[in-house]
């Protein structure tokens, strides 16, 4: 499939934003989106899961983060957050898809709350 058929002005294709760069308030790069969590009812994407804490991807940590604070930023090739790397290390998170369960409101809500209050990027 071509380029422009995965990806217009204001559309991207889900494979074009997993292995997107995601970069910190101070503009360091702080690790990659691994997938996004898209709501079945609405459709829109609720979370973006970004990988980091490892070594040549090995070892990641798995972080959900709110869609809404994530914006892409063409001058970096990528999404910029308000968050910093401080801030993530004690966010919630999990090592392994089998130790998270989004079926659970109060996982959710978790992120949510760690992240109320976070400027926009």
């Amino acid at each position: 499939m071509a380029y422009e058929e995965r990806e217009t002005g204001s559309l991207i294709g889900s494979d074009k934003v997993e292995g997107t760069a995601v970069y910190g308030s101070d503009r360091s790069r702080i690790g990659s989106i691994e997938r996004v969590m898209i709501d079945k009812v609405s459709g829109k994407v609720a979370y973006a899961v970004l990988g980091f804490g490892g070594f040549l991807g090995i070892g990641d940590d798995h972080y959900p983060l709110p869609w809404q604070s994530l914006k892409f930023d063409t001058a970096l090739g990528g999404y910029a957050t308000g968050i910093t790397e401080d801030r993530l290390s004690s966010a919630p998170k999990y090592s392994d898809e089998r130790s998270w369960n989004w079926s659970d409101p109060s996982t959710a809500r978790s992120v949510d709350d760690y992240y109320r209050g976070i400027p926009a990027p």
